[in-house]
């Protein structure tokens, strides 16, 4: 069974759809780890709730004893090697951008979830950008990807795709929830195909 990571900072409703894509079948491996760099994340009880370990590690922690965000992800890629060995590192709503030190350790091996579609709306806050765009009469629509994750921020290579269109009458709040309801049907498709293609790799 192939192990995945998950690593989130925040409700883990994506975390959701992939721990509901594994019940029933659907994922093409078990998550066998939840991380997360903030100690209140919802995320962390739905993992609980689903039996599913979890680590909190903290950026606080290290900048308060003096040490770098590249200790921080040197020290987390190890710590995830040695306890799971995983086969694919999903980022479903890591807010923390990782540097070479952990990416290094696992090259080919991470995905993140963007809401946005390749080449447009990089970094934070895409969905807010994109809705202002909307208001602002030049975008008519936005979308969603999983991509590999390089050292460059979104700008690894697509795996999957989603065109979400920008609808008269949206809030902010309408267009979120569209995106949401999209992100938690492609990133349990997109971890399958993966784990897949690494299958027919070898």
């Amino acid at each position: 069974m192939k192990n995945i990571v998950v690593l989130i900072s925040g409700s883990g409703s994506n975390l959701q759809a992939l721990i509901n894509a594994e019940a029933q079948g659907q994922l093409g491996g078990r998550i066998a780890l939840v991380v997360s760099n903030r100690k209140a994340a919802y995320g962390l009880v739905r993992a609980a709730e689903a039996n599913i370990p979890t680590l909190v590690r903290t950026l606080k922690e290290y900048k308060d004893s003096g040490k770098t965000r590249e200790d921080y992800d040197r020290d987390l890629a190890a710590h995830i090697e040695a306890t799971q060995a995983p086969d694919l590192i999903v980022l479903a709503g890591w807010m923390h951008i990782l540097s070479p030190a952990f990416i290094d350790q696992f090259k080919g091996k991470i995905i993140n979830l963007h809401p946005a579609l390749p080449g447009e709306l990089d970094g934070a806050h895409a969905i807010d950008r994109a809705y202002e765009e909307f208001k602002a009469g030049t975008r008519t629509r936005t979308g969603i990807m999983v991509h590999h994750v390089i050292p460059e921020v979104d700008k690894g290579e697509p795996i999957l795709t989603k065109e979400i269109p920008c609808v008269a009458g949206d809030t902010l709040e309408m267009l979120e929830e569209r995106i949401h309801a999209a992100e938690h049907q492609i990133l349990p498709n997109a971890v399958r195909l993966v784990l897949q293609q690494g299958d027919e790799a070898l």
